[in-house]
């Protein structure tokens, strides 16, 4: 874009020309022309600072004007409608439709048919919008644990959000995830407690749940008028203003005074709010002190320097069902969240070994971008991009850090849910999505003039297996395409090939994650699959020594085989670092010196599969000691298999046992449920190795076996009214019991005498 030397008229020609061009010019041809005349008024009537103000970039007022939010909460606390009502009031949609709805259509941003079929959210959906005059880019993240992912990289590229909470079931297992995940990535957040309509609503005790569980420094900036079937309006606390929503969508916003009988609980909770940030912010505890009449305009400057800096969170009120309170919520979007150039973002300098670099966030400096998450839409692969700082134009060459590619950009879109607006540039604080570009999550985009890649996410380990496979044969090639487009979009979703068992297992957060995968599998790609419990990585190990003195001998005419090996094998000390050990201790030649190598590849062979249940062989140390050769019939194989069955002759003498997977698994559950849920820890064979209390939950740490955790997050959910919450990792394999060997190896010969 041209500059211009700064003077007046120039100036005003430039405001319009930026006008006109900016990508954040509202979608219909009317809002522009009015913002483009606003423009010029506001210019021409004298706003002379910015006039003398000559150093004041281009940019800065689109940038002021600009929020990038997420909408997250628990399961069932009404994002999805919260977001569905933002969209109508801010003239994106022209109807409503419910999450459930009865006319089948669901709502805007539940695009998938599964997500309209269950009700839930499974992906994040993007959106942009404008409310007075300002742009609001939104992402709508699942609640469901199973997806953490999406809201992980939702809040990754975000400046701010809202977090949801419920009046009646107030601060849920999922919230403290989900502000958990806030606080990784310091995003600044208002709360909204939903549902004022429902029978048992209660907004302070969820505030105080807030304060206690969540340690949020918080308080209400605005006073519900009615609770339950008579909730009316709100009162505003920074305002002094009654709000009352009439029209049959509460389209129309009736400003009133604060009626009488609520005068004394105003005050109170007015003052409450102003206590609570003059403890965060100076300026307002200063005029507090001194007891100066505090301002509509002080307090919410103050408010928002102090959620700007996250040491406070306002809390909004409201029904989103009953299209009441959201109005004011955007509102407060504007007045209290940053906008894009307020947050600090920083990239590491690679040309500097990976040196932490603040980024300015404006357009004026180098492209720096974000690949925060791909789709496989019906034009190829679809990127959403952050763009951090620089432009980004249609049709330029762009440079992918991670692999050095040069790449061009086809196509530049807006999302709106599954609906894209073509654009023909991006700048700083936008989130777009672009065609045709092959990267991977996470990858970073620059004009490259710098060597910037922005610091990851955070993607937790999978917890979960199974194992799949197509029904029928021929759609291979179908199975293996969906796999690997799934395991790209989503990096929580691992696909791996079982080398002992040749079973295809994915790998996930949960059973409803992996169910809803194999469900995709079916819709987008036809292909039938059978789900099974995957086979669990057993271990054999012995625990004494043997030993062993095998001849191998075959003669059948021509050149015949000859070796002998003599020799034992033992356990390795408990805590040995390596597997398996093979030591020469002979003396002299009785075995040439060039087929040692050959006898220990035939001890490693022989250990990959022990002859109880056939899985490898760990922990085992072969010593060789002796064996005989003959001059003309030894070679590398006779000596291999002479080790072969040499091993096989000593390996039940030297006592085998199974070793089994232990995995260590902390639970966070609600203290009333922890005598039941320790119960059934027990009955899994699981040793519980730590208890203790967090707030209100209980945190278990227990050592269970793998091959008795399947089905679990079904089990822990019903058993906790879906509040309770596990991790689960690897710790080491140990020895089975008697009975469980023996119902091991009795399974593994019936299997064997089948095949």
């Amino acid at each position: 874009m041209a500059r211009f030397q700064r003077s007046a008229v120039p100036r005003l020609l430039y405001t319009l020309y930026s006008t006109k061009a900016a990508p954040y010019s509202s979608p219909s041809p009317t809002a522009a022309l009015l913002r483009g005349n606003f423009e010029v008024r506001h210019f021409a009537a004298g706003n002379v600072a910015r006039a003398k103000d000559d150093k004041e970039p281009w940019w800065k007022e689109s940038m002021e004007r600009l929020r990038n939010i997420g909408i997250s909460a628990h399961i069932d606390s009404g994002k999805t409608t919260l977001t569905e009502r933002v969209l109508y009031y801010t003239g994106r949609i022209h109807e409503i439709h419910e999450v459930r709805g009865k006319d089948g259509v669901g709502a805007k941003m539940d695009s998938m048919d599964l997500e309209r079929e269950k009700g839930i959210t499974i992906q994040s959906a993007a959106t942009y919008c404008t409310w007075k005059d300002y742009q609001i880019n939104i992402i709508d993240t699942p609640g469901h644990v199973d997806f953490t992912i999406e809201v992980e990289r939702a809040l990754r590229v975000l400046d701010g959000a809202i977090l949801v909470l419920c009046s009646v079931g107030g601060v849920q297992s999922q919230s403290i995830t989900v502000d958990r995940q806030m606080r990784r990535y310091e995003v600044p957040r208002l709360a909204f407690i939903n549902k004022l309509d429902r029978m048992g609503a209660d907004p302070w005790k969820v505030l105080n749940q807030a304060r206690s569980k969540l340690r949020h420094h918080t308080a209400a900036v605005q006073v519900p008028i009615g609770l339950e079937e008579n909730f009316k309006g709100l009162i505003d606390l920074v305002q002094l203003k009654a709000y009352y929503f009439h029209g049959s969508s509460g389209e129309k916003i009736v400003t009133e005074e604060i009626p009488a009988d609520m005068e004394a609980i105003v005050a109170e909770k007015r003052r409450e709010l102003i206590e609570v940030v003059s403890e965060v912010d100076d300026k307002l505890a200063e005029a507090f002190l001194s007891d100066e009449p505090i301002s509509p305009a002080d307090l919410e400057e103050a408010v928002r320097r102090a959620t700007i800096a996250r040491k406070f969170v306002p809390v909004f009120m409201g029904s989103a069902f009953k299209n009441k309170g959201v109005q004011p919520l955007l509102d407060g979007v504007l007045s209290y969240l940053p906008c894009p150039i307020e947050v600090s973002n920083y990239a590491l300098d690679q040309t500097k070994n990976e040196e932490k670099v603040m980024l300015p966030g404006t357009p004026d400096g180098p492209l720096v971008a974000l690949a925060f998450k791909l789709e496989e839409g019906r034009f190829g692969q679809l990127t959403y991009l952050r763009v951090y700082e620089g432009v980004v134009r249609k049709g330029d060459f762009i440079v992918n850090v991670n692999t050095g590619k040069k790449i061009k950009v086809p196509r530049l879109v807006r999302m709106h849910s599954n609906e894209m607006e073509d654009i023909q540039e991006a700048h700083a604080g936008q989130i777009v999505a672009v065609f045709g570009v092959d990267c991977a999550s996470g990858d970073t985009f620059t004009n490259g003039s710098v060597k910037f890649t922005m610091t990851s996410m955070n993607v937790p380990e999978p917890v979960m297996s199974l194992a799949v496979q197509p029904v029928s044969k021929d759609s291979g090639g179908q199975f293996s395409k969906a796999l690997n487009r799934f395991q790209k979009e989503d990096p929580t979703f691992r696909v791996g090939l079982d080398a002992e068992s040749g079973q295809t297992i994915i790998s996930g957060m949960g059973e409803l994650h992996l169910d809803i995968y194999v469900e995709r599998i079916r819709r987008e790609y036809k292909v039938d699959a059978t789900v099974g419990k995957p086979r669990v990585n057993f271990r054999e190990t012995i625990t004494q020594r043997a030993e062993f003195d095998y001849l191998h001998k075959k003669q059948s005419g021509g050149q015949g085989q000859y070796g002998r090996v003599c020799g034992y094998v033992e356990p390795l000390p408990p805590g040995s670092p390596i597997k398996f050990e093979f030591e020469n201790m002979i003396v002299g030649q009785a075995i040439p010196s060039n087929f040692i190598p050959a006898i220990e590849k035939g001890f490693k062979e022989a250990a990959n599969s022990g002859s109880l249940i056939g899985h490898p062989v760990e922990n085992i140390r072969v010593v060789i000691t002796d064996g005989a050769s003959h001059a003309v019939d030894s070679s590398e194989l006779a000596f291999k298999l002479a080790s072969i069955y040499a091993f096989r002759q000593c390996y039940s003498a030297a006592r085998p046992v199974i070793l089994e997977p232990i995995m260590l698994v902390e639970l966070k559950v609600p203290t009333e449920f922890q005598g039941t849920v320790a119960g059934d820890i027990n009955k899994r064979k699981g040793v519980i190795v730590g208890n203790d209390q967090d707030g209100d939950d209980s945190v278990i740490t227990a050592n269970v076996p793998l091959n008795n955790m399947f089905g679990y997050s079904t089990a822990l959910r019903s058993m906790t009214q879906g509040k309770g919450e596990f991790t689960m990792e690897y710790k080491e394999h140990s020895p089975v019991s008697q009975d469980v060997q023996m119902q091991l190896v009795n399974t593994h010969k019936a299997n064997k005498a089948v095949e």
